[in-house]
C-alpha cells in the first residue's frame, strides 16, 4: 500500500465519521428540562426601596434628575457595598419598633449618611 492510497483511505474515513456525527446530531430530540426555570423568591414584606427603584427605572432619562431616585440609588449602593447590614428598610423599622438601643444608634448613623450622601453623589 503506497502513501497516496493510505491518504485517500484516511480522507474517506474522516468524511464518513463527519457525516455520521452530523446525522446523529440532526436526528437527536431536544430534551425538555425537568424543572421549570427558577423564579425570584417572593417575600411577604414589601421593600419600599425596591418599589422606589422600579419607579425610578420607569422614569427613564428623568431618573438621574429626580432627588428621590438619587437617594434610592445611594441606599441601594450602601446596602450592596456594606456587608452585614440589614437587607431591608422593613428590618430596620422592625428593630426601631422594638425599641432596642441599637436602633437608636443606627438611626443616628443613618442620619449622618443622609447628610453625607448629597456630597458623595455630586462627586460622582
Amino acid at each position: 500500500m503506497d502513501g497516496n492510497m493510505l491518504a485517500r483511505l484516511g480522507a474517506v474515513a474522516f468524511v464518513a465519521v463527519a457525516i455520521t456525527a452530523t446525522v446523529v446530531e440532526l436526528t437527536r430530540k431536544e430534551e425538555q428540562p425537568e424543572m421549570e426555570p427558577a423564579r425570584p423568591a417572593q417575600t411577604n414584606a414589601v421593600d419600599p426601596l425596591n418599589a422606589e427603584l422600579f419607579r425610578c427605572q420607569s422614569l427613564g432619562e428623568a431618573g438621574p434628575r429626580d432627588p428621590a431616585c438619587l437617594r434610592a440609588w445611594a441606599e441601594s449602593r450602601r446596602r450592596f457595598l456594606t456587608p452585614g447590614t440589614g437587607n431591608t428598610i422593613a428590618d430596620r423599622e422592625q428593630s426601631r419598633a422594638r425599641g432596642g438601643a441599637s436602633a437608636e444608634g443606627s438611626s443616628a448613623i443613618e442620619a449622618r449618611r443622609r447628610e453625607a450622601a448629597p456630597q458623595t453623589e455630586d462627586a460622582e
